[in-house]
């Protein structure tokens, strides 16, 4: 049962129950009003009455009106009974009111309400709860965020003054030697990628906080876009003593958007890089399981505990938190690449022991 008719439900129990207490109130008064006339006519027989007699003139009069005066207790029975029954719905709304005031309290006692809506009650504080636990993880997020700004602000400057310093250098030496000019301007490249790095972590926050991912699906190679991908990486792995494992599954083919998913894969596989044991193998296999793609990838590298693991694919969450780390990012790779997995109905899940990381992507070929 989805949500709407779970609602529809709830509001039809709750009218009917009103209905059914109303119908039977009525039918309860009319029986009691008969018992009491009957009772009283039994009391009144019992009596040995004079014709002179007041009370006896009065009953005989009364008993001639009987009907309009039954009538009219009916009547006023009736009114209140309907009266009653129209305010109880209302005083429910001022008790909803009143207690949906404290739905985002984080302190006080869970909400009550009355016996006959307690089904919103159970709602109101699970709605209660939820507000509070989101409340709470986007303060995180947000304090999160506001670390990362800080820390990426405060390293700009660094790779920054060094390009400035060594091209200021170059550029006051014009007799500097061949080699030593090679130096410089190397090292003033890699401050220079450095900063770029840095500065496209500020758009990944800014793109994510402003805008939506779109799919633009195409049929894409997969087996040869792996390919492709791992080989562009072999500097790396060479510049860390790293060596591939690959076991790629020929010519497989799904529908998905190339770019994103090449950001996916290029997420997890910098990820591997960044956290594993110089020296050490990477793998990477991929093969169709009936209507799906597995991927895996594992490294070697330091354990991962479980309640970082748990939060590993959290916005702005980064495992290495030291300020000067070289494999400390935005925090988004891996959340982003979460994203863009569930939007072609994908999915991925991280373990980690023994020394080892292994991610596990699933991939539906023809995602709907």
């Amino acid at each position: 049962m989805n949500k709407k008719n779970r609602k529809y439900s709830y509001r039809s129990r709750l009218a009917q129950g009103i209905l059914l207490q109303y119908i039977c109130s009525v039918f309860l008064f009319g029986v009691i009003l008969i018992i009491l006339v009957f009772l009283a006519a039994q009391f009144i027989r019992s009596f040995v009455w004079q014709p002179d007699d007041p009370l006896y003139r009065f009953l005989r009069w009364f008993r001639d009106y009987f009907l309009l005066f039954y009538g009219i207790a009916c009547f006023i029975g009736w009114i209140g009974i309907s009266y009653y029954f129209m305010a109880k719905p209302l005083r429910y709304l001022d008790d909803i009111l009143e207690a949906s005031q404290r739905l985002a309290e984080p302190e006080g006692a869970p909400i009550r309400l009355p016996d006959g809506i307690r089904d919103v009650q159970d709602q109101m504080n699970l709605i209660r709860e939820q507000a509070i636990r989101n409340a709470l993880l986007a303060k995180e997020a947000e304090q999160r965020k506001n670390d990362l700004i800080v820390y990426l602000a405060h390293d700009l400057k660094t790779p920054l003054t060094s390009v400035i310093g060594y091209l200021t250098l170059l550029e006051e030496e014009p007799q500097i030697s061949p080699k030593l000019r090679a130096r410089y301007t190397g090292i003033a490249l890699r401050k220079a990628e450095r900063l770029e790095e840095l500065i496209n972590e500020f758009f990944d926050i800014t793109r994510l906080n402003l805008t939506s991912l779109v799919l633009e699906p195409e049929r894409t190679n997969f087996s040869r876009m792996l390919e492709q991908l791992t080989s562009e990486f072999e500097p790396v792995l060479a510049e860390k003593e790293l060596i591939w494992k690959r076991e790629l599954a020929p010519e497989v083919e799904i529908l998905c958007d190339r770019d994103k998913m090449e950001r996916v894969f290029d997420n997890l596989i910098r990820n591997a890089v960044n956290y594993s044991y110089r020296g050490t193998e990477i793998s990477i296999e991929m093969h169709t399981e009936e209507e799906q793609v597995k991927v895996c990838i594992s490294n070697h590298g330091k354990t991962i505990p479980p309640e970082k693991l748990e939060r590993i694919f959290e916005q702005f969450f980064r495992l290495d938190s030291a300020r000067g780390s070289s494999t400390g990012g935005s925090g988004l790779g891996l959340a982003i690449a979460k994203e863009i997995l569930e939007l072609h109905g994908g999915t991925i899940k991280a373990e980690s022991g023994s020394e080892s990381i292994r991610f596990t992507v699933r991939i539906p070929m023809q995602p709907k």
